[in-house]
Formats: structure tokens, C-alpha cells, sequence
């Protein structure tokens, strides 16, 4: 079976137009990461330097990576530093632009304040905002889930609101959105639109991903490296106490508890912001679900693979990972929360490597 066809290349942020074609890069590696832009690194060649000049206008570049006709990645260049005859770049995705943006007119320009909306939307305000503005338009669109998320920011009280002369960096402000409990996740994904790479945030309730009863990854049969099996007692908890809105004895609180055999460990979740006690009763269970495992595996790198073919898989998604090591063995759930594709090189085959955390769960 052939080797996959890699190619680079490069337009302008703001007009689209084509500055590279097939731009010649070495060492490359890029992924995509949950609520965050994911990043691409590589390198040119110094026979190529006379590429150099448009490629190296950090800031205002977009890099962009295609396997086999189909578009992986995409994101703005931001440092290229040249290194004796070599040129590193590095790029991060479209989500890393709102760090670079400021709300100058307040309540992203009328559209808010919020009393008790749905973050999804501000997610999309915030996007709305930073392109409408003149030379910001990077082409992205955001997709938000059917029906939005039922988390609330801010309150008919205290409404969510950005002021114009606090100058607020619109990252902050999708920070706020995605860090509510029960709130939205987001990623970045590309795509092939006609003739232009279409660019996408894809936000997510209640999570991105699904559970992939379809993939494996097993040494053995397509892991290649892994960071060992970790057991780690210190966030372990069969008992998850959780404390809600209130003060003092009228603090709504709630226990979900399991006997498992094992020496009781407990964990105090406070969310001061829950005023529901079903609502926290749930937020204690999923904790509790979470916390309820000592055996983990936090990265894995993997070879293309009919149990697993490379971009098989996708940010949020719950894999089965199975690791038999000197040390211990791992037979179970874990969540893909960013991924970075290695091209083949040389004598090194093409791999990918995946970040893990916990499986999903709504404690259900």
C-alpha cells in the first residue's frame, strides 16, 4: 500500500490568495486539541529560501496541510525563526486569532449585555464580533449544536457583560463561555469547499465527540509508543461530596457515593453557582464516575492501521485502548483530547499521537 500524499500550502489571511502551492517542508507535525486552536510545526530548507519571504509574514499567513486530496489542517503562521540555514515555522489553528483581539466597542459591539443566555451564542457573538470589524474577516464560521446547550452565563441580575473600556481580549471571553459547568466544548475542523479550504469552529453540547465502538488501539497491532500505565491514588474518590449555592447551613449539598472494596477516598466538589439540587446531584455523579478510576494511559502514538486508520478518528471521541506493559496492563476507556499527525520521513513511518484523559461521562 502506497505511502499517503502529503502537500503544503499556503494563502493569504486576508484575500485567499495562493502564495505557495506545494510548499517543501520537513519535520512537520499538526492536530487539532478540544477548546483549544492545536498547533503545526515545521521546517524549510534553506534551497528553498526563496520561498521564504511570503511564507515567514507571521501574522498574516495561512498555513495549510492535506493528506491524499483530503484538507487536515489549517491556521495562521505566527513565528518563523530562522535557525543557522533553516527556517522553523509555527502556526496555530483559527482559534488562536481571538487571542489578538480586543472587544473595543463593549457587549461585543450591542450584541449583549446577557441576562442568563446560552454560551453557545456568545461563542458565535464573540466570532461575529472579531470579523465584522475592518481587516479581521479570517473566513471562519462556527457551527453550534441543534437545540444549543441549557447552561446560562449571567443572570437577569447580574448579566454577562464586556466593557469597552476594559478592553477584553475576545479569547477571555470564549473562555468564559466554555468553562461553565455543563457548558459547551469546542474544536476547529477543515475541509474542502469547491476550490477553498473551508474553516470551521465546531462547538458542541453536551460534547464533542462520540463513544467509537469501531476503533481499537492495542500494542501489538497499531501502538507504536506510549507514556506508561500511571496509577495514581491522588484524584481517586468513590465519594464525591458536592456543595451548591448558599451559605452556611442553607448550602444545598448532596453525596453520591459507591462501595467498590477499596479504602474509602473522598472529594469535595464545590460549584457555588448550582441553585438546582438535581442539577448539582448530577454534577456529583459524573465527578464521582471521573474520579473513580486510579489506572490511566495519557498518550499513545500510533501507525496507520484497519483497526484504527489515521484521521479515523476525532477530538472528544472515546477510544478503547489496550496495553499489556511490564508494570501493569490498561483494558478500557479513554478520551482523545488533541492529536498531532507525524508524517512519514525518511526511514520513519507516518504516526500519530494522541493525548488521553478520562472517557467522557455524564454520570449517568
Amino acid at each position: 500500500m502506497p505511502a499517503p500524499a502529503y502537500r503544503y500550502f499556503t494563502t493569504h489571511a486576508l484575500t485567499g490568495e495562493v502564495l505557495a502551492r506545494d510548499l517543501p517542508l520537513s519535520g512537520v507535525s499538526f492536530g487539532p486539541e478540544l477548546n483549544g486552536p492545536g498547533q503545526m510545526r515545521a521546517t524549510l530548507a534553506p534551497r528553498f529560501a526563496h520561498l521564504a519571504p511570503s511564507q515567514a509574514d507571521a501574522g498574516n499567513t495561512l498555513l495549510w496541510a492535506e493528506r491524499d486530496q483530503r484538507l487536515m489542517w489549517g491556521g495562521l503562521t505566527w513565528r518563523c525563526k530562522p535557525e543557522g540555514a533553516l527556517l522553523p515555522i509555527e502556526a496555530s489553528g483559527f482559534g488562536s486569532y481571538p487571542s489578538k483581539r480586543r472587544d473595543l466597542h463593549g457587549n461585543l459591539g450591542g450584541r449583549g449585555p446577557y441576562p442568563g443566555v446560552d454560551p453557545c451564542r456568545i461563542i458565535a457573538d464573540a466570532w461575529a464580533y472579531l470579523q465584522e470589524q475592518p481587516d479581521g474577516d479570517l473566513g471562519v464560521r462556527v457551527d453550534l449544536p441543534p437545540g444549543g446547550c441549557p447552561a446560562r452565563l449571567g443572570t437577569a441580575e447580574q448579566p454577562y457583560a464586556t466593557k469597552e473600556w476594559e478592553f477584553p481580549q475576545l479569547s477571555s471571553v470564549i473562555r468564559d463561555a466554555t468553562s461553565l459547568d455543563g457548558g459547551p466544548e469546542w474544536t476547529e475542523t477543515v475541509a474542502w469547499e469547491g476550490e477553498r479550504p473551508g474553516r470551521r469552529i465546531t462547538v458542541g453540547w453536551p460534547r464533542l465527540g462520540t463513544r467509537r465502538d469501531d476503533l481499537l488501539f492495542a500494542d501489538g497491532i497499531n501502538i507504536v509508543d506510549l507514556t506508561p500505565i500511571v496509577s495514581d491514588a491522588d484524584d481517586y474518590a468513590q465519594v464525591v461530596i458536592a456543595a451548591g449555592a448558599g451559605e452556611g447551613s442553607a448550602t444545598i449539598r448532596t453525596v453520591d457515593a459507591v462501595r467498590d472494596g477499596r479504602l474509602r477516598m473522598e472529594h469535595l466538589l464545590d460549584r457555588p453557582s448550582v441553585t438546582d439540587i438535581g442539577t448539582l446531584a448530577l454534577l456529583a455523579r459524573a465527578e464521582r464516575a471521573r474520579r473513580q478510576r486510579t489506572a490511566r494511559v495519557e498518550e499513545i502514538t500510533v501507525t496507520d492501521h484497519p483497526a484504527a486508520p489515521i484521521g479515523s478518528w476525532a477530538v472528544g471521541d472515546d477510544v478503547r485502548v489496550v496495553v499489556h506493559g511490564e508494570w501493569g496492563d490498561f483494558d478500557g476507556w479513554a478520551r482523545v483530547i488533541a492529536w498531532t499527525l507525524h508524517p512519514a520521513e525518511g526511514e520513519q513511518p507516518e504516526t500519530a499521537t494522541l493525548r488521553l484523559a478520562a472517557p467522557y461521562t455524564t454520570g449517568a
